[in-house]
């Protein structure tokens, strides 16, 4: 395992939750890690906005570039965004894994969702198990998502088992994208033996609180990146419809952005 990603499993291992949030390009990325955060993680819906497109519509090799870019651009680990490893199949799964060898990520992640429908469960175990030893034959800290809850399939208990299967099947860290309440984040806390990734939610839980459930990360998703494409579609309305520049109000600090991007 790289030194890198020793740091990163390190921070899993802490009593308390850690913040990993979601840089949308270089820029963003040194901002972040400027501002004192100890990991980032690539949003493949962030990313695909920079590019002018939807999430979903990014290649790997595209993905890839940009996780190098982060990785290169800022001395914390980064976690890749991966979405499904651009694949079916589990050989190539594996295969994304392999070409992450050269990018100086600490980790990545697998979804269970094929871009329309939720893979069956046995597939699923199957491309997480191949993921994994990819990831573990290039030093990667490996995260399984289970994507029921934000893909229309509101079933917590199978949600639960496919992610204790896919710790079994050798992921480090287990992830439900789309847990709600306090309750059924305790419940798959508790279900699991390995440290689970919570997706910060407008009106959910605090970081204190996911913390004090046993959470061990907490990332936010694309959610930055819609909140500085929402800042700049308000400001743009502004200048084009009051023809005033109120939004000059909360920019980017000269001092900052000097010791961010220098």
């Amino acid at each position: 395992m790289t030194e890198i990603a020793d740091r990163f499993l390190a921070m899993h291992e802490r009593d308390t939750a850690f913040v990993m949030p979601n840089p949308w390009d270089v820029g963003s990325a040194r901002l972040l890690a400027f501002l004192g955060f100890e990991a980032l993680a690539t949003t493949s819906s962030g990313h695909a906005m920079t590019l002018g497109r939807l999430d979903g519509n990014v290649s790997r090799n595209e993905a890839l570039a940009h996780a190098t870019a982060l990785a290169t651009a800022v001395s914390i680990p980064i976690n890749a965004d991966l979405e499904k490893c651009f694949a079916d199949d589990p050989d190539g799964v594996a295969e994304t894994i392999r070409l992450t060898a050269d990018t100086e990520i600490a980790g990545c992640s697998v979804e269970d969702y094929d871009g329309t429908t939720i893979y069956d469960r046995g597939l699923a175990i199957e491309r997480v198990a191949a993921a994994a030893e990819a990831a573990q034959a290039v030093g990667l800290i490996l995260t399984a998502r289970a994507e029921n809850l934000i893909r229309g399939r509101d079933d917590l208990d199978d949600t639960i088992a496919r992610l204790q299967a896919y710790e079994a099947a050798g992921a480090a860290v287990v992830y439900a994208p789309g847990l709600v309440t306090i309750d059924d984040i305790r419940r798959v806390v508790d279900s699991v033996g390995v440290p689970v990734n919570v997706l910060a939610l407008p009106h959910g839980p605090t970081v204190g609180e996911l913390s004090d459930a046993g959470v061990k990360r907490v990332s936010i998703g694309g959610t930055l990146a819609r909140a500085a494409f929402g800042f700049v579609a308000e400001a743009a309305r502004e200048l084009l419809d009051a023809g005033t520049y109120s939004f000059a109000d909360h920019v980017l600090s000269r001092d900052d952005g000097r010791a961010a991007f220098s």
